[in-house]
């Protein structure tokens, strides 16, 4: 019996028990202007602003979003929050290195070469509704639903050009 759910090269079959209750918890993304990244991850992406950390004495400021309902389990309790926010799956991190702006800095998105980070990416229940919502908000697109081969996902652009695929879990799942 294996733990993993497919084959691959380099897979390690015995997971140590050091590694129990490790929680994948962010991805971070530089931004070069707060107010405009937050505002497309709120309002076009639906995220809810978890934690927001200042670090002055190194001029930097942390955002931490997440996707969910019902967050009645979130504490008021600034050290309790902090904590909870670190224990949760699934986050993105935005970090914001205080005189950047969109105007004097740009950050590489990984998919020019040097390639290396290529995409965030979120389900969407109606695929094609999503996509016609993006488009109607001036979202910038990589990859529209019908261009290439692919026509099950596509992909848009934050406001730093990062990607981020678009996709119908159950459409991924049923390869239409």
């Amino acid at each position: 019996m294996t733990r993993h759910f497919e084959k691959a090269d380099g897979l390690c079959e015995h997971k140590d028990p050091a590694t129990n209750g490790f929680v994948f918890n962010q991805t971070m993304l530089r931004i070069a202007d707060p107010e405009r990244s937050l505002d497309f991850y709120t309002r076009v992406m639906g995220m809810t602003l978890l934690k927001k950390l200042d670090f002055p004495d190194m001029a930097f400021s942390l955002y931490f979003l997440t996707h969910g309902e019902d967050f009645s389990d979130i504490s008021s309790d600034e050290a309790e929050r902090t904590a909870q926010t670190f224990g949760r799956p699934a986050m993105l991190e935005l970090t914001h290195n205080w005189g950047d702006t969109a105007e004097n800095k740009t950050y590489h998105n990984g998919n020019t070469e040097p390639r290396g980070f290529g995409h965030i990416g979120f389900h969407v229940p109606d695929l094609e509704g999503a996509c016609a919502r993006f488009e109607e908000l001036g979202v910038a697109f990589q990859k529209r639903l019908a261009d290439g081969k692919m026509n099950n996902i596509a992909f848009i652009k934050d406001p730093d050009g990062y990607w981020i695929e678009i996709f119908d879990a159950n459409r991924v799942a049923s390869g239409k």
